[in-house]
């Protein structure tokens, strides 16, 4: 009988800990890109990718985190924009972040480095190491401009701004107030996300992590586990051609002309060469207008001393 008893303990053993392991794991709902993932007082907790910085799965994770788990894994008629608004034209970068997930003012890769704001998007001309980042910059007011594809009615208004207000508070969890704006001139799309630093509160998610989670979803590259975006007006599909993001700082960008893109640099050369030229052939007709005056004032008084001879 013993060695029977001794061997239903033991299964019963191996039960209980594979009973305690399934009960220990969990999903991350809000983030695929994890490893590692347990339960912790009833919350589930893993770690991020590429950082193994722990992150909680019922709130959305910093954009720091996602763009590093993201890089590890890579290594396999519109509204007028405020003048300081500016776009990401540097894409995906392996970033340094901060234990709590946010960026580190200074962003290098090898020798080069750049100044980055709250939502990781460079704001400064890139460097040589010696560079001095002296905080990080908030990110106060971020614009979603979205262009949807050729329909034969437009989108109803007031339905396209009760799905996107909705959307961004109960997927992404933003409070409402920080939805300053959702307006539609067919067929462009604005959202206007503004959170001040004094507003961003503890536990609370960022603006900048909220459109970057949207961006994603909407781009069909979705952050969340399974769950999926349905992106619908009045049980309608919406196609989206285009998705561009701007930020607006608290403080100015400080960009200089050598961060302008060479083609923005030509069409400058090329306006300032059509200027010199104007001047040139302006100043010309002058001067040979004036020299005709001067011929035929000439003339005329050699006439008139002919006549009086």
């Amino acid at each position: 009988m013993k060695p029977l008893c001794g061997a239903a303990l033991l299964l019963l053993l191996l039960f209980c800990t594979a009973a305690c392991a399934q009960q220990s794991s969990c999903i991350c709902d809000m983030n695929k890109r994890v490893t590692n993932c347990r339960i912790d007082n009833t919350k589930c907790l893993c770690d991020a990718v590429g950082s193994s910085i722990t992150v909680y799965c019922d709130t959305l994770t910093p954009k720091c985190l996602l763009m590093k788990a993201e890089a590890t894994g890579s290594k396999s008629g519109r509204r007028e924009k405020p003048k300081d608004a500016f776009q990401d034209t540097d894409g995906l970068y392996d970033p340094e972040c901060e234990n709590s997930g946010a960026f580190k003012a200074k962003q290098c890769n090898g020798t080069t480095c750049w100044c980055v704001n709250t939502a990781g998007v460079r704001r400064t001309d890139k460097h040589d190491s010696d560079l001095k980042c002296n905080q990080l910059v908030r990110t106060i007011w971020i614009i979603i401009e979205m262009k949807h594809a050729e329909r034969n009615a437009p989108l109803n208004a007031e339905s396209l701004k009760k799905f996107f207000t909705d959307t961004i508070a109960n997927r992404y969890l933003l409070n409402g107030r920080y939805i300053t704006n959702v307006v539609y001139e067919n067929p462009y799309i604005t959202i206007d996300l503004k959170q001040n630093s004094s507003d961003k509160y503890s536990g609370g998610v960022d603006i900048a992590d909220v459109a970057y989670y949207f961006e994603k979803d909407v781009k069909g590259d979705s952050i969340f586990h399974s769950n999926t975006l349905n992106l619908s007006i009045d049980n309608e599909p919406l196609k989206l051609e285009r998705t561009v993001v701007y930020y607006v700082d608290e403080i100015a960008p400080e960009f200089s002309m050598k961060s302008l893109t060479p083609g923005l640099i030509a069409v400058i050369v090329v306006v300032v060469i059509a200027i010199v030229a104007a001047i040139v052939v302006l100043v010309l007709t002058r001067r040979r207008k004036g020299k005709y005056v001067k011929a035929e004032v000439k003339e005329m008084n050699e006439m008139h001393r002919g006549l009086n001879a």
